[in-house]
């Protein structure tokens, strides 16, 4: 049997794997708990093949050198799994232990992943994790007797967590709205799991949860704070060349049905037209028709990033000026860019470009992401204004 690590953590995404890079690093440097890593000469990030991976790393509950193993459970969109290969690339160069588990998709099953994981969540001392909606996650939860949880940033959503933990609502996806009779009685099926998972993420006596954000929050009670600033990412790549030019972030508000597509297309052509953008950097989860739409109506250069957006400005080149919606990266962005002149804009949703089925809290949560962003230029909405 394999020793247990300390520390087990569970990430879906190539930002939450980013994210807990940057939480051993800062656990690291104030003298955490997590033993000194003995990092691997660093170099350049490289598609590595899973399967090798697994078969090199060991189980999912093998020690690591640090005390820290990460567990991949990838999504089946290959865009996601190629910069989740890359990140834990970045991983392993930091001498981190990384498991990749299937659990979707062809060779993989939600109920062989859960019965191959449960044991190493089951002796875990201290579970990190990236993404609190995951029913997934919610499912490995069940087994966990860890006193201590930690919740690293996945994007914005952080902040609808905090929220409805506060509140001490059932933890729901801002952007889902209520579904029909059959996604109503599987909701009250899952109900208990929810409600389990909630109790995990709650701080209690002798269960600490730690956030480890770059989101503007404010902790429940009982639970500690710790800023996302991305010092690993600037210590370790940048700063980056700058170009001329104006980039544009990409968004999946589209492929979410928050935003109507013809109305992002103009908000596009406007911004690009606006403020001279020459290229286009895609949301991993955005559709290749979408994409191909948007390069033939502006003529912009479509960039599929192979890494977080954060990591892939750090090492640029990138423009001097960084424009978006709301989303992740304006909050992100100028931590990953201080000191480099880089200005991050966004650009807020006007409700006119919002879809008929869009969720009742899409228009205040969006907002919020926007209000709260530090460090940026706030651009008019008639800077992209409503397709007419």
């Amino acid at each position: 049997m394999h020793p247990s690590a300390p520390t087990l953590a569970l990430v879906e995404s190539p930002v939450q794997l980013l994210n807990v890079l940057e939480w051993a690093h800062t656990r690291r440097g104030d003298g955490g708990p997590l033993l000194t890593a003995v990092p691997r000469q660093p170099g350049p990030a490289r598609d590595r093949d899973p399967a090798r991976d697994r078969d090199r790393s060991g189980g999912p509950g093998t020690a690591a050198a640090d005390g820290l193993r990460i567990v991949v459970v990838p999504p089946t969109d290959p865009m996601s799994r190629g910069q989740l290969r890359r990140v834990a690339g970045l991983a392993r160069d930091e001498g981190h232990t990384v498991h990749w588990q299937e659990a979707r998709g062809g060779s993989g099953s939600p109920a062989r992943a859960l019965a191959a994981l449960a044991p190493a969540v089951r002796r875990a001392e201290r579970i990190v994790v990236g993404d609190p909606f995951s029913r997934f996650l919610h499912l490995l939860l069940v087994p966990a007797r860890a006193g201590e949880l930690v919740v690293v940033d996945d994007g914005t959503a952080t902040m609808e967590f905090v929220a409805q933990l506060g509140r001490g609502e059932r933890l729901r996806r801002w952007h889902r709205t209520g579904g029909g009779a059959a996604s109503r009685a599987r909701e009250l099926a899952y109900a208990p799991v929810s409600a389990a998972a909630r109790r995990r993420l709650t701080p209690r006596d002798g269960h600490a949860v730690e956030l480890f954000t770059s989101m503007p929050v404010t902790p429940p009670p009982g639970a500690r704070l710790r800023v996302n600033d991305f010092a690993w990412t600037r210590a370790r790549f940048g700063p980056p060349r700058l170009t001329r030019g104006t980039d544009l972030v990409g968004t999946s508000l589209v492929e979410t049905g928050v935003v109507d597509p013809f109305r992002y297309l103009d908000a596009v052509r406007a911004l690009a037209r606006e403020h001279g953008v020459t290229r286009y950097f895609a949301h991993r989860r955005e559709s290749p028709e979408k994409l191909r739409a948007l390069s033939e109506a502006t003529g912009l250069e479509i960039v599929r990033p192979d890494l977080p957006l954060e990591l892939i400005a750090r090492r640029g080149p990138i423009g001097r000026t960084i424009v978006s919606f709301p989303s992740t990266v304006v909050h992100t962005l100028p931590y990953a860019l201080t000191g480099t002149g880089v200005t991050v804009a966004v650009c807020g949703i006007d409700p006119a470009w919002l879809t008929a089925t869009a969720s009742p809290r899409a228009r205040g949560f969006l907002a919020g992401v926007t209000d709260t962003a530090r460090d940026v230029r706030r651009l008019p909405l008639g800077a992209a204004p409503a397709a007419g």
